[in-house]
């Protein structure tokens, strides 16, 4: 069987960690130096000029909260002349520190790899997915795996990449790794629909809906329940920034908030802006974006705590829960170490009525 997609080489977790702490050995973040506008809102917004945003991955559904806020000027009406958005693959870490990017998508593991390793002057201020959509990718005529247990004795095609984040699911299970066979792969999952391999590490909004698509009948252990529950799609900025531009960021969030809460109500045509207008280059599959835009409404970025805190919102209970994840893949750090939900704290006290705007 020939391969399914040469695009499905996304970013991994920890791919670009060594990057990124190559980076600091680079100047200091650089201050945004921003006017403030009057308020977080937008209203009588004085301008804040340009904001570089780097994005986890190409221009597809997976930032479908980001493109309605540029269709739907939510950008403008915060103060912004211009928010560019780079796409990845990259962990942001790199182009943060070397202050290339103001804000970067990313996640726990690769924002705390380098806060853990280098001291990275970085903080996660908000996460689009509560949960994030790592999963064990198998055939339900294959593999079938769906319980931890239904690892053992299995080959698992893992990422080089992936392998500790891997090492860690087993970790948190109490499953020995001379208790099944890691099989080096790349991001195609082919080894999966060639038999090669009985399981394949992969995400849900993706590899999973592109080989159920291609005809197999799929099944899933994802990371998220089964003991690994660390945040994704973090929103992830520098201390610099934090502490010098504050309502810059503050703007930012608020039109992320309401571009996300479009993407959440209408996630089709959050995908059409994906496959249509800003990743029309790469020849998406309209059938593949419209399930993986559903499927992280659905499934990754609405909890019960977005519901009741707002979007993007860490409670202290996910925070610890991000960290207890974290240990397991031998990254130790406290909840201040990584977190700083002060500015979004902030967003929802000057702005109530975006928590009922994202519900």
């Amino acid at each position: 069987m020939t391969s399914l997609s040469s695009r499905i080489v996304r970013r991994s977790a920890m791919a670009v960690a060594a990057v990124a702490v190559s980076a600091l050995a680079l100047s200091a973040c650089a201050s945004g130096g921003s006017t403030p506008a009057e308020s977080s809102s937008g209203d009588a917004a004085e301008g804040f000029g340009t904001l570089a945003v780097q994005l986890s991955w190409i221009k597809n559904e997976e930032f479908a909260g980001d493109f309605f806020a540029m269709e739907n000027g939510y950008y403008t009406d915060a103060g912004f002349d211009e928010v560019t958005l780079t796409p990845g693959p990259s962990t942001g870490a790199a182009e943060l520190i070397s202050g290339t990017a103001d804000v970067a998508f990313s996640d726990a593991v690769s924002i705390g790899s380098v806060v853990a390793a280098e001291g990275a002057p970085l903080k996660i201020i908000g996460s689009v997915y509560q949960k994030n959509p790592f999963t064990i990718l198998s055939l339900a005529d294959g593999g079938n795996i769906t319980t931890p247990e239904d690892l053992k004795g299995k080959k698992i095609g893992v990422q080089d990449s992936n392998t500790a984040l891997f090492k860690a699911l087993l970790a948190a299970n109490g499953i020995d790794e001379s208790e099944l066979e890691i099989v080096p792969v790349q991001y195609d999952p082919a080894p999966l629909t060639n038999g090669e391999v009985d399981g394949f590490m992969a995400y849900l909004t993706n590899e999973s809906i592109t080989v159920a698509a291609a005809g197999f009948e799929v099944a899933n252990l994802p990371f998220a329940d089964n003991g690994l529950p660390f945040v994704a799609e973090t929103i992830t900025t520098t201390d610099d920034m934090i502490a010098n531009d504050r309502e810059k960021l503050k703007a930012y969030l608020v039109a992320e908030i309401k571009g996300w809460t479009d993407a959440v109500n209408d996630p089709e045509e959050g995908a059409r802006l994906a496959y249509e207008i800003y990743g029309a280059d790469l020849d998406l599959n309209p059938e593949n974006s419209i399930a993986g835009s559903i499927a992280q409404s659905e499934e990754l970025v609405v909890s019960a705590d977005t519901e009741e805190f707002g979007l993007f919102w860490i409670t202290p209970e996910l925070q610890e829960a991000t960290i207890a994840s974290l240990a397991g893949a031998g990254i130790t750090l406290t909840p201040a170490d990584l977190f700083d939900l002060s500015l979004l704290e902030e967003v929802y006290a000057e702005n109530p009525d975006l928590i009922a705007y994202a519900g």
